[in-house]
């Protein structure tokens, strides 16, 4: 399973979009309508709804072979179609990343840090990198070379991914709360490239909080607004999926002033509360059609 979580969290770091658009779109689908785990969507309504957000059917058939490789979907029957649905065993991943997701929480201030040391022989640096990009990829900051640092909360979710990559070896967990006269707000400006979060925040507010005046008034639920819905819908969850695991819910106190992920935060549950509805029966009026 090690090699299918890879490639689910792959991209999470700032500026780390190596997955295209459609590969992640494809994540996004099989996240939201192929749940729990287990459930086969036909390849025939995939390719439908990928093609209403702009790509080509050899692209998304591309994605769902790479994904299939790498043992994130199977094949499975949908009805009487082809179909593919996620890996039964990536369950209890998929839960963990929608509360991150979905239900986003900060730290308080007051509350212990979660630092991960960890230390490879320079023969064994492929086990390195599997450790380093593990962590950026759940949102932790360096205090310095070998030694990451998050709050506690993310503990769970660390461990998971250390005995999941057999990495025990090299790495020590520690609990821990600020001592000293260090001032705590500088430090995690400088434990956390807080300038290109802030970006990524920024760049969501842009793109989806001119939508928010819209969405958010009255409108009508024909079949032309649920597919505008889910048309929307997708791109923003698939956006949006990301921030929750670069910042891991750093205290407020911390960070600064007009913190952009305050107003990145409410566009998508603005969002989210009118657009999860229609796209859900945009996408389930698809499934009845291709089943």
């Amino acid at each position: 399973m090690s090699s299918a979580i890879d490639e689910i969290i792959a991209g999470r770091e700032p500026g780390g979009h190596e997955q295209p658009a459609h590969h992640r779109y494809v994540v996004t689908l099989f996240g939201l309508y192929g749940r729990p785990a287990g459930k086969a969507i036909p390849v025939a309504a995939l390719v439908r709804l990928l093609s209403e957000l702009g790509y080509e059917p050899t692209s998304v058939r591309s994605s769902i072979s790479r994904l299939k490789k790498r043992g994130v979907l199977l094949s499975r029957k949908a009805g009487g179609a082809s179909g593919y649905a996620l890996a039964e065993a990536l369950e209890p991943h998929m839960l963990a990343g929608d509360e991150r997701i979905f239900a986003p929480r900060t730290a308080g201030v007051a509350d212990p840090w979660l630092l991960v040391s960890y230390s490879v022989p320079e023969s064994e640096r492929k086990n390195r990198h599997k450790i380093r990009a593990g962590l950026a990829r759940m949102g932790f900051g360096n205090v310095a070379p070998g030694l990451g640092i998050a709050p506690v909360r993310v503990q769970a979710e660390a461990l998971e991914y250390i005995r999941e990559h057999e990495l025990w070896p090299y790495v020590d967990f520690f609990v821990a709360e600020p001592a000293g006269l260090g001032d705590l707000r500088l430090k995690v400006a400088q434990w956390w490239n807080l300038d290109a979060l802030e970006d990524e925040y920024l760049a969501f507010v842009q793109a989806f909080g001119p939508l928010s005046e819209r969405w958010l008034g009255n409108i009508r639920e024909d079949t032309q607004t649920l597919q505008e819905a889910f048309k929307i819908y997708i791109p923003m969850v698939t956006q949006w999926r990301r921030l929750p695991f670069l910042d891991p819910g750093l205290p407020p106190e911390l960070l600064p002033a007009e913190w952009q992920g305050i107003a990145a935060r409410r566009v998508f549950c603005e969002l989210q509360r009118v657009l999860k509805p229609l796209s859900v029966r945009y996408v389930e009026d698809i499934l009845r059609l291709l089943a």
